[in-house]
């Protein structure tokens, strides 16, 4: 179809015709008609020899994190029986960004790449496409439009840390942990040693000692931490409005932190859960589904009712809110397992209290707190 020049072309030349006809003036007649000519030219250039161009796309990394830079790559081939013309190329990258390219003539069969950059700078799902392809007549009288290829998601997962887990008896969490598995039993079996004075009577291994000299009892090994819950609460209520940039940071250093704790819980080994609203991932893919959830994550449902976990072993439900004063802290005090120790991550300034509290008003407050608690200090 014509572009506004060749519109604009087209109705002078109508007008100059006109006038030509009515005043009787030959040079304008011929002018008219010479420029509706130019236009119907050009029309007919750009629709009947269109480019015959294919398009594929490839996106790597698939899934890019907050601070990366991802690139996109073109495949452009010729399938034409002709030397295809030259054609514009555009293909829009988010809502307020597009790449422009322009694809000089190729030969029959002839392949040619090209490529940009996708800066990743918020998580969530970027749209890439659809990919039109323009093709221009020389004097840009006319222009054919058409769908070169469909659309692709790059996903950008938010920023995450690795973080230390809690190691029985160091940092307060992990005495505590220490104390609590004390009480809870004698732990896994590891070895028999000779007995010495003091040793429970209970731990004597009668059927060892009878084959030895010597009275031999058995020795266990404290039960350390083998399964983690990470609770985050996604309900708009325990978030306050953004009134100022660091209101409006509450939530998103609570995506950071909830998974920053799946990811790192999963490579220490951990039995990992990932539970918000709505939402109930376990498994062995815990954490990539976790992130790919975490990526378009907005406020929603709040948190409903914990179900059981049935894992054995010491545990930790890690809760990720801004206060203790909403409602998915409350509903987590209710669970009844004394396997299970809560800790309660706070991401608005000043709400973090208690000896197993991480203040979270700030990522680097929030590495820090959370090492120290879990007695690392790398």
């Amino acid at each position: 179809m014509p572009t506004r020049q060749g519109w604009t072309i087209a109705v002078g030349a109508i007008a100059a015709i006109v006038i030509g006809r009515v005043f009787g003036i030959l040079e304008l007649f011929v002018l008219g008609a010479g420029m509706g000519l130019c236009v119907v030219v050009a029309v007919l250039t750009v629709r009947f020899r269109r480019p015959q161009l294919t398009i594929a796309r490839w996106v790597h990394p698939s899934v890019l994190t907050v601070g990366d830079t991802g690139r996109v790559d073109l495949l452009i081939e010729n399938r034409g029986r002709h030397r295809s013309p030259a054609a514009d190329l555009t293909e829009p990258v988010g809502a307020s960004t597009s790449a422009h390219m322009t694809i000089a003539p190729l030969p029959v069969h002839q392949q040619v790449t090209a490529g940009y950059r996708v800066p990743a700078t918020r998580r969530g799902v970027i749209k890439v496409g659809p990919t039109t392809l323009q093709r221009r007549d020389l004097l840009g009288l006319a222009v054919d439009t058409r769908l070169a290829a469909g659309e692709a998601e790059i996903t950008v997962a938010p920023q995450t840390f690795e973080l230390p887990m809690p190691s029985l008896g160091s940092g307060v969490l992990g005495r505590h942990l220490l104390a609590l598995s004390q009480r809870l039993g004698p732990g896994e079996f590891h070895s028999l040693r000779d007995y010495v004075t003091g040793d429970e009577p209970r731990s004597i291994h009668w059927r060892a000692s009878a084959r030895s000299e010597q009275l031999k009892v058995r020795q266990h090994e404290a039960q350390g931490v083998r399964r983690c819950i990470i609770v985050l609460d996604r309900d708009g209520d325990a978030y306050p409005a953004p009134v100022t940039d660091a209101e409006a940071d509450v939530f998103e250093r609570a995506i950071v932190a909830a998974g920053s704790l799946t990811l790192s819980s999963d490579r220490a080994g951990l039995t990992t859960r990932f539970v918000t609203g709505g939402v109930d991932l376990r498994g062995p893919d815990v954490a990539a589904h976790a992130l790919h959830v975490l990526s378009p994550l907005q406020l929603g449902p709040p948190l409903g009712e914990l179900e059981r976990d049935p894992g054995e072993g010491l545990g930790l439900v890690i809760v990720v809110t801004s206060s203790p004063a909403t409602d998915a802290w409350r509903r987590t005090e209710r669970i009844a397992d004394p396997t299970l120790t809560r800790v309660g991550v706070f991401t608005a300034p000043g709400a973090s209290t208690g000896r197993m509290s991480v203040d979270a008003s700030s990522l680097a407050a929030f590495r820090a707190e959370w090492q120290s608690l879990a007695g690392s200090k790398r």
